[in-house]
């Protein structure tokens, strides 16, 4: 509530200001100056090895086009420090932070629109990518540079042990998950083992975020539209599908670790890494951990199985964003241009820990230019084939944890019926869709 009171202050400020406030790629209405340095954000934590590689991509900027640059790396708060200083009218000049958070920062009035013809590098962007990049009035106002797509990660001597072999078709995942869970497939002749990590909680909408990939390969949405016109969707015959397939394995079937519907993403990594657990379907970032934690020996990272649609997962990924007010509007583009510049994107790869840039999203850079493991190559063809984003709208947040909240529930009481709690569903989103000013008439 207190993020979102600032935010609302800090919008009629900028509203207050317009004439300082830029619009599009031209005139800012602030005095310009080329040799200022640029102050970028970036949201993660600070001392992190994300924050050094960021760190170490900003200093390879500097160093190719001559700008000077300074990188603040924040997490906590950082909406009601960033809605601060936007009260203020002074705002960084480039904030590194989620794609999925494009259309609540467009809605609040802080970035400014950007140009993709000043954008040359944009050309070689993937398609959704350069969707990802559009708000509901169909302009751009985030340039996508590191993308992340999910695959399934599944234990290779769990299958070897039981005689199996990875999944490709949902049908033959939950095989698979049953013969994890009733079959001892480690081997210690207790029965302590099953077939896939669900990270259900209602934290930050995990259930939703992680139900996605289930979602969109049967065929389904949580809402349909584009532009400024939109439905909601949870009731359609694909989406109960997804559901009632989802919430079988944890009803049903009983393959899903224990205790899911409380977890979010770190107790599932454990889950996994430790042996409960023996399918994840996560993005490439957890690999690095994985290795050490559990050994790249024990497990092998395919394509995720193909749904009654086919086999769209969850992509997600950073995105530059231009800030109203800069002094320096040419170096901001030069700064977006050179992030998704073929240069850049595998510099950013390098490394083994941390990577400034996860998937390329530029097409004429292949994550094997830099990495010699095959398992991202499976990641990125996940990307470029079958990533899908979160629809961009004015605010995806109240949409995501609408629909955890229902997800959870259904996973943690198998008493309740899935059409009706999708119907219920249906009504809050449409409720939402409505006060964005976006529900299609």
């Amino acid at each position: 509530m207190k993020a979102a009171a600032l935010i609302g202050i800090a919008t009629l400020a900028l509203a207050g200001c317009s004439s300082a406030a830029p619009g599009g790629a031209g005139g800012t209405g602030v005095k310009q100056d080329e040799k200022a340095t640029l102050e970028i954000w970036t949201r993660t934590t600070p001392g992190s090895p994300s924050e050094a590689a960021t760190k170490r991509q900003v200093e390879a900027f500097e160093k190719a086009t001559g700008y000077k640059a300074e990188v603040t790396a924040i997490f906590d708060d950082f909406e009601i420090k960033l809605a601060q200083r936007a009260g203020q009218k002074d705002l960084p000049d480039i904030v590194l932070n989620d794609v999925s958070q494009l259309g609540t920062m467009q809605s609040q009035g802080i970035l400014r629109e950007i140009d993709l013809k000043d954008i040359k590098n944009s050309k070689n962007l993937t398609p959704q990518a350069l969707k990802a990049g559009k708000a509901v009035d169909g302009k751009t106002y985030g340039i996508p540079y590191s993308a992340q797509a999910n695959a399934l990660l599944i234990r290779s001597d769990w299958l070897k042990n039981l005689g199996l072999e990875a999944p490709k078709t949902w049908d033959e995942m939950e095989q698979v998950a049953k013969a994890f869970t009733e079959n001892d497939p480690d081997g210690n002749g207790k029965n302590d083992t099953y077939g896939l990590a669900v990270p259900g909680s209602t934290k930050r909408g995990y259930a939703s975020w992680y139900f996605s990939n289930f979602l969109w390969a049967a065929g389904g949405d949580f809402i349909t539209g584009s532009g400024d016109k939109w439905l909601p969707a949870m009731t359609s015959d694909a989406a109960v599908k997804a559901t009632t397939w989802f919430r079988d394995l944890q009803c049903k079937a009983g393959v899903v670790q224990p205790g899911a519907p409380s977890m979010d993403t770190p107790p599932t990594n454990e889950a996994f890494e430790s042996g409960i657990a023996g399918m994840y379907v996560t993005g490439p970032y957890m690999m690095p951990r994985f290795d050490k934690v559990l050994g790249a020996d024990k497990y092998e990272v395919v394509p995720a199985p193909k749904g009654p649609k086919d086999s769209a997962v969850l992509a997600e990924g950073g995105t530059v964003y231009l800030m109203a007010g800069s002094e320096n509007v040419k170096g901001q583009t030069a700064f977006a241009d050179w992030y998704v510049s073929p240069e850049a994107q595998k510099f950013g790869m390098e490394g083994t820990d941390a990577f400034a840039i996860q998937l390329p999203v530029n097409e004429k850079v292949k994550v094997s230019d830099v990495r010699d493991d095959a398992r991202w190559t499976v990641f990125q063809d996940a990307y470029q084939k079958s990533g899908h984003y979160a629809p961009t709208i004015p605010s995806w947040t109240p949409v995501r944890q609408m629909s955890a909240d229902t997800i959870n529930a259904l996973l943690a009481d198998c008493s309740l019926d899935v059409k009706d709690e999708l119907t219920k569903l249906d009504g809050k989103l449409t409720a939402e869709l409505l006060t964005q000013g976006i529900l299609k008439q």
